[in-house]
């Protein structure tokens, strides 16, 4: 079983980048395959409104110069996804906000092709924004028909500078403890 983080952090190795890891390892750990790939800091433009999904239901975007359809066949590809990102106004990056857009409306013009497979959110902000951050991406998990995934705490860390998230022992226990939490419901869901 195969699980796919994907990053919104413009700031490659940052503290999304660390909470993911950690969650990694769990995952590792119990013997599933981890991959996290990082759409943070790239260019990705939001989604046009064309409809054309829809229409050609080939599951792509028309959109084609960026790393989206790319990460669209991985993630219809894996069991599990995790959507990661840093609280920006008090919401998730603009890149992973583009990105959900573009996939969520491929996936649904597709015959829903996420539907009952796993989800997970991580966020960590500075002071503030997590839970409306968690929430929205969130919303991609129910609108898609999978299951949301949670931890013995929201699935979120505080932290400013680059890897003061290690700072922040809550969030690793959470982060662990999501891994863990993701392998147990793959388990059970592919048994």
């Amino acid at each position: 079983m195969k699980v796919l983080a994907i990053n919104g952090s413009p700031r490659q190795g940052g503290n999304t980048a660390i909470m993911l890891e950690w969650v990694g390892e769990e995952l590792k750990k119990e013997g599933l395959d981890f991959e996290a790939e990082r759409i943070g800091g790239q260019s990705v433009p939001g989604c046009k409104a064309c409809n054309a999904c829809f229409k050609n239901r080939n599951l792509a975007c028309v959109q084609k110069d960026d790393p989206v359809n790319g990460l669209i066949a991985r993630m219809v590809e894996a069991d599990g996804l995790i959507l990661a990102s840093p609280v920006y106004f008090a919401d998730m990056s603009p890149e992973l906000k583009a990105f959900i857009d573009r996939a969520g409306f491929v996936a649904l013009a597709n015959g829903r092709v996420m539907n009952r497979k796993v989800g997970a959110a991580v966020v960590v902000a500075r002071r503030g924004g997590q839970v409306h951050t968690h929430d929205s991406i969130n919303h991609f998990f129910g609108i898609n028909g999978m299951y949301s995934v949670g931890s013995i705490y929201w699935n979120m860390g505080v932290a400013l500078k680059p890897g003061a998230v290690r700072q922040d022992g809550e969030a690793e226990e959470t982060m662990r403890a999501l891994g863990a939490n993701l392998a147990w419901i793959l388990k059970k869901i592919h048994a």
